[in-house]
């Protein structure tokens, strides 16, 4: 029989709830299993830290999110953001579901062609587009979102070399009572310069308007906003029908949607707050619908939702390293993710949970990851039961962005893995070792 671990008497104040006689100890129950595959048995074959996909959550969110548009408005296409997670496994599991391909640079536009993406289903967003990626999305009739007057100009230049009239729309930017404001990327409505920019296309002459695009902000928790942007853009589309009498064909409201990962410093869990699918979808077919679109058209609205449709198919799991006592006291657990793979971790408080009953008991921990830098912090003052050097932990919403914008830096990547419909698990992208560098590397002979 093993020995048990040591745990010393914590002393806490009951600041919440009624307690119970034993003090009203707070107890985080394990989880053991992602659709009844036991992780345990995941990090036995796949090493740890290792990600875990669930095909089956991908397609349940994505379902329920079309249905809450699709009920509420005729003409109805989401477009899945590339950049959100662009695994082609993730990715072909939105294209079999009917969504399109939103991409923001060359390198996401080859990987949504090489998904099978029709070009006519490609939404090309971004201000770094260059003359050969204009020329092989024209070529492709894919929807060229425009970012900057330079942009418009590079196409204007390339129509008289190409048989393909350009089909595009503008990017606007504008006040929808969100702050801080996006105007950054896209034209500005209040300003005039989005009007510009549409008088420009349209007296062109070898161009075609088809669209009109927004996307106001990241975690947008007020879906007011939404009908806000809606408003706008009809006001626009109706002010180029007047002038041009031409009909705008569809009204892209980008995306923004808020998951249920809790954001640092907020009051109240996310799972509280956040709006849902159903909150955004009122918000935003309400506005197209009582819109005065010209001749009582109804474009249609397409969607670039990201991280409300993939953060809570994803997971990390992982394994305990150290615990240590800081010099104030306070307790510490070293884990062996680190935020070169969750670089979420700096904007948002992660759930982590103990895959086992480790501890009846919890008390304030700070959870390190394994890297030599002082910022290396997946939770601050997390309430969290002792766990062993070895034990295995898991974190859970970690689907959207941790994959794309995760870093090689002092540890490899690692595998990541799918568990399918019929609860088989598939090794989806594999971890790097040195030869994944040395292959891209180049020594001087004199070295």
């Amino acid at each position: 029989m093993s020995k048990r671990i040591y745990e010393h008497p914590v002393l806490r104040k009951v600041v919440e709830g009624i307690p119970n006689k034993f003090g009203s100890l707070k107890r985080l129950q394990p989880i053991a299993t992602i659709d009844t595959v036991e992780i345990d048995s995941i990090i036995s074959k796949y090493g740890s830290p290792v990600f875990i996909l669930s095909e089956k959550t991908i397609r349940q969110t994505y379902r329920t999110a079309y249905r809450a548009f699709s009920t509420r408005y005729p003409k109805v296409q989401f477009a899945w953001s590339y950049k959100t997670n662009y695994l082609d496994a993730v990715c072909r599991v939105y294209h079999q579901e009917g969504a399109w391909a939103e991409v923001v640079s060359g390198f996401e536009y080859e990987k949504a062609i090489d998904n099978g993406t029709p070009g006519t289903h490609i939404i090309f967003n971004g201000p770094d587009k260059s003359d050969e990626d204009l020329i092989r999305a024209i070529n492709n009739k894919s929807l060229i979102h425009i970012d900057h007057f330079d942009e418009l100009y590079s196409i204007l230049g390339l129509t008289d070399k190409l048989k393909e009239r350009p089909q595009v729309a503008i990017r606007v930017n504008m006040d929808t009572g969100i702050i801080p404001q996006w105007d950054r990327f896209g034209f500005n409505y209040e300003n005039g310069e989005a009007w510009n920019a549409i008088n420009r296309i349209l007296s062109s002459g070898t161009i075609d308007l088809i669209g009109l695009h927004i996307h106001i902000g990241t975690y947008i928790t007020v879906s007011k906003a939404y009908a806000t942007a809606v408003e706008k853009l009809a006001a626009l589309a109706n002010k180029t029908f007047d002038r041009f009498n031409v009909s705008i064909g569809y009204i892209d409201i980008g995306g923004g949607f808020a998951s249920q990962n809790t954001l640092h410093g907020a009051y109240m869990p996310a799972t509280d707050t956040s709006p849902s699918f159903d909150d955004y979808a009122h918000a935003i077919t309400t506005a197209m619908i009582a819109a005065d679109f010209p001749n009582n058209e109804t474009p249609m609205l397409i969607l670039e939702t990201g991280r409300a449709l993939i953060d809570d198919a994803g997971w990390l799991a992982g394994t305990v390293l150290a615990n240590k006592r800081l010099a104030d006291g306070k307790r510490s657990m070293v884990i062996d993710a680190g935020v070169n793979l969750m670089f979420t971790a700096f904007w948002y408080n992660h759930e982590i949970y103990p895959v086992h009953e480790s501890s009846f008991q919890s008390e304030p921990t700070t959870i390190y990851g394994p890297l030599c830098m002082n910022i290396d912090v997946i939770r601050k003052n997390i309430d969290f039961p002792m766990m062993n050097k070895g034990d295995h932990f898991v974190i859970k919403r970690v689907g959207a962005y941790t994959m794309t914008q995760w870093m090689q830096f002092i540890t490899y990547r690692p595998n990541i893995v799918m568990i399918d419909e019929k609860n088989n698990v598939h090794l989806v992208r594999k971890a790097e070792d040195k030869e994944v560098f040395r292959r891209q590397e180049l020594v001087p002979e004199h070295l």
